[in-house]
């Protein structure tokens, strides 16, 4: 999987992976970022293929209901139901608590469409499970995945903000009117 993933990521498509994900760190959230098409998924799973780096990830029930339901868990998703106000901030850090390895990949934003602020699940995620957060870009103008150091947060939340964002300054999503 790694080869063709590598084949279809680089010599088809052409993009690149600037850096590589932490390795011998077991635990951590991804967040990916900017999301503003569907487009971004498939180049956030050629990207983790060609890393070779075990990342799950979570998404809207309804993509998990048939035909398409078993190809998105055998990629490694979970449903979530987002019309309910249930605890998942909770839920996920019970299973950071419960696994030996766990990396769970986001999207800050929550949503393809512009948003004003970032959701702030990822971060009470991270701060619960204690584990740190690695930055990955989704930028469509240099066709490039650039992924950070671990990032531990601290107790000021406006300052890791301002921490993730400044990774993301210049990143062109393939919709830039939607970051």
């Amino acid at each position: 999987m790694k080869g063709i993933s590598k084949f279809i990521f680089t010599t088809i498509l052409g993009w690149k992976i600037a850096n590589d994900f932490p390795r011998g760190l077991k635990k951590y959230v991804i967040i990916a970022a900017p999301h503003t098409s569907w487009k971004d998924f498939p180049i956030a799973i050629l990207a983790r293929n060609v890393s070779g780096e075990k990342i799950n990830f979570i998404g809207k029930d309804s993509l998990f209901k048939p035909p398409f339901g078993f190809f998105f868990r055998a990629l490694g998703g979970a449903p979530v139901d987002r019309s309910k106000n249930n605890n998942l901030v909770d839920a996920i850090v019970d299973i950071f608590n419960s696994k030996e390895e766990f990396r769970l990949g986001l999207s800050p934003e929550g949503t393809r469409k512009k948003v004003n602020q970032w959701k702030t699940g990822f971060y009470y995620i991270a701060k619960g499970a204690k584990v740190p957060i690695v930055m990955a870009t989704l930028d469509f103008g240099k066709k490039q995945v650039a992924i950070s150091e671990p990032y531990y947060i601290t107790d000021d939340m406006e300052k890791d903000f301002k921490h993730f964002h400044s990774f993301y300054e210049g990143v062109e999503g393939k919709h830039p009117e939607l970051f």
